[in-house]
């Protein structure tokens, strides 16, 4: 224990250096990567801090935030109430930091756009959908000559946020997907290949003709590869893009954030939308922690939802509506150290 101690004060005093913090450690969502890569970057250059975020996954991310091995975590889907109840002595908040798209993106010839509708989606990922030119598939997009390929589906192998967001999608709009499969970030998948993170998934279904996988906008659009326009609750096929993406988050948002934006009732609203969330202790003096380092990081987190939001839109991630930064704030005022609060009012 003593050794233990010796090194994670070396560590620290490696990342504090004349009383000022040099780096802070986070890992999970590689759904937001992009756009965390671009501002940690940027709030490099800007501060000195460096930011070491690993993608690794939003369950990786919430397991190493409950191991205290990273400053904070970072998931699409927040921490169930069971989850939650592992860290009750010193509570995990959330905020949420963008709103993102998962799209359908596949590998046929021609890369034609194709409409699809819950039906279709959960028919393919069930495994009953399987040829291209499939009469439901074909009924949906009638301009389209679809190809009598065999559909390959290809899903995420790891506990993955992304996989949620999908999932509890698919709950929402097929009874058999639910009843069969249900949500979560891990899932018993009918049939299908395992790709690793979002790029594994965008890589699989680029190499293989007649693939078909979910992942966040940007890696398809990274990839030049096709995404699907989806059936929303209204009947209306709307394409993800930034505007109907923020149509889809433009809701009353809760006091912890936990929100699903999935299935919206917004007419133009993309409905396999989400927010991402950043995960970390309410009360940061634990485990050795500096106050310098707690402040470091909440001042970190004001300038994601604030100055770092006019980066969103280059990297196809909408801004947080309004009432999202607001209950972003009030969330970063409540983190304390030693009962105190660290960031006064701004």
């Amino acid at each position: 224990m003593k050794i233990r101690n010796l090194l994670a004060a070396l560590v620290l005093g490696l990342m504090v250096w004349g009383g000022r913090v040099k780096e802070l450690t986070g890992a999970g969502a590689t759904f937001p990567y992009p756009l965390y890569s671009k501002w940690f970057d940027i709030y490099h250059n800007e501060t000195g801090i460096m930011v070491n975020y690993q993608a690794i996954g939003s369950g990786g991310g919430i397991r190493q935030l409950l191991n205290k091995t990273v400053d904070f975590g970072a998931t699409d889907a927040f921490m169930s109430d069971e989850e939650l109840e592992k860290s009750r002595e010193n509570p995990i908040l959330h905020f949420p930091t963008c709103v993102g798209a998962v799209v359908i993106t596949y590998n046929l010839p021609g890369a034609p756009e194709l409409r699809l509708s819950p039906e279709a989606i959960a028919g393919v990922f069930l495994g009953k959908i399987t040829r291209w030119n499939d009469p439901k598939l074909q009924a949906l997009n009638p301009e389209v000559k679809l190809p009598s390929l065999p559909i390959v589906v290809v899903h995420r192998s790891d506990g993955s946020g992304t996989t949620f967001v999908f999932s509890d999608y698919l709950s929402k709009t097929s009874p058999e997907w639910r009843k069969r499969v249900g949500r979560g970030k891990a899932l018993r998948w009918p049939v299908g290949l395992g790709g690793k993170v979002n790029p594994g998934v965008a890589g699989l279904v680029k190499q293989i003709r007649g693939a078909v996988g979910y992942v966040e906008l940007a890696y398809a659009v990274k990839n030049n590869m096709p995404y699907a326009s989806v059936k929303n609750k209204r009947g209306n096929f709307i394409k993800p893009t930034l505007k109907s993406v923020s149509l889809a988050a433009s809701v009353k948002i809760p006091p912890d954030t936990r929100i699903s934006i999935t299935d919206t009732d917004a007419p133009e609203g993309y409905p396999i939308s989400s927010f991402t969330w950043i995960i970390f202790y309410r009360e940061q003096k634990y485990a050795n922690r500096s106050m310098e380092k707690a402040k470091a990081m909440l001042n970190l987190f004001w300038w994601m939802i604030h100055q770092g939001q006019q980066y969103n839109e280059s990297l196809l991630y909408s801004k947080l509506p309004e009432p999202a930064v607001r209950a972003a704030e009030k969330v970063l005022l409540s983190a304390t150290y030693g009962g105190e609060p660290i960031l006064k009012h701004k």
